[in-house]
């Protein structure tokens, strides 16, 4: 029989800037992120959209839409050769470190999946469980903007939740968490605490953390990056380019976590690179599905149902 001392669980967001597209050295700062949330109780340490190694700042700022442009193609080669391949063991010291501390881990990161083919970008929310197990990639449905110049469009097969203590968690990408169905998509399985990725920002975190906590009735976490222009390694492809066109400043954090009433549990916290701990209280998701539950009491799947492709997409079907 589950009791009140099994309701809570106490979380952490890693709002840190990486090294910035330097898979191996961001990668020790994220294990070692996941070694402060363990030596601090977290059940469970998230980290910011494609943080792991670092978000394509330089598009927007480096006429990235010129085609054929050199810069252009050396920044993406560049951002290839360090992005995250899982089926080559990329993130096992992270499930490692996920496994001795018995925590669960949301990460954003890059990554370049051989069953596309290996050479096209994903901007992936990975799930590892306490176990140090991965239990889902979720490639992001729709990159926004002008990533749209460096990441491909994912699928629906990561669109999946995890049973955490007496959580059911369900994570998505950036702006897509504005996409009604996906999140949705995410209510229909149960989902009673939201991870939301960022690269950091107030004016990302400040509203949707709220209104999704108060739709779902849900805990909503959102975890924001940093990432300033002294986070360039000198190593960077054009870094004297990017030192003269960049901003001191290009993400200020934000991360903020709503309770399922939408009162804040943890303001957005701005420019500070650090680890935000709290612990939930589940009590308060049953108080709030008292007079609203999306998936149960107040739907209508006789009206208004949605349908969801799992599959994990592909160009080619084999028949040995």
């Amino acid at each position: 029989m589950q009791t009140r001392d099994d309701d809570t669980l106490t979380v952490g967001m890693a709002q840190m800037a990486p090294v910035w597209l330097d898979r191996a050295r961001t990668l020790a700062k994220v294990v070692e992120q996941v070694h402060a949330a363990g030596d601090a109780g977290c059940q469970l340490v998230a980290f910011g959209e494609g943080v792991l190694p670092g978000y394509p700042f330089w598009i927007e700022h480096t006429n990235g839409a010129r085609f054929n442009s050199p810069l252009q193609k050396e920044m993406h080669a560049h951002y290839l050769r360090n992005a995250v391949q899982i089926e080559a063991g990329h993130l096992e010291p992270l499930c490692g470190a996920a496994r001795r501390h018995h925590l669960a881990v949301m990460l954003g990161c890059i990554e370049r999946p051989l069953d596309r083919g290996g050479h096209s970008l994903y901007a992936s929310c990975v799930y590892i469980d306490p176990q140090g197990e991965i239990r889902s990639v979720h490639r992001k449905l729709m990159p926004t903007y002008e990533e749209r110049l460096t990441w491909s469009p994912g699928d629906g097969h990561g669109l999946r939740v995890h049973r955490l203590g007496a959580f059911t968690v369900g994570g998505l990408n950036c702006w897509e968490n504005w996409m009604p169905l996906a999140r949705a998509a995410l209510y229909g399985q149960g989902e009673d605490l939201h991870v939301a990725l960022w690269p950091g920002g107030v004016h990302n975190t400040k509203d949707i953390t709220r209104f999704a906590a108060l739709e779902g009735r849900s805990y909503v976490i959102s975890v924001s990056g940093l990432m300033r222009k002294k986070d360039f390694p000198r190593e960077t492809p054009h870094y004297e380019t990017l030192q003269t066109n960049c901003p001191d400043v290009l993400a200020t954090g934000g991360s903020a976590i709503a309770a399922p009433d939408g009162t804040w549990v943890v303001e957005p916290v701005e420019a500070e690179e650090r680890l935000i701990v709290a612990t939930l209280d589940y009590e308060r998701v049953r108080q709030e599905r008292q007079n609203f539950d999306p998936a149960g009491h107040y739907s209508r799947p006789d009206v208004v149902r949605l349908m969801v492709n799992r599959q994990r997409q592909g160009t080619v079907d084999f028949t040995e």
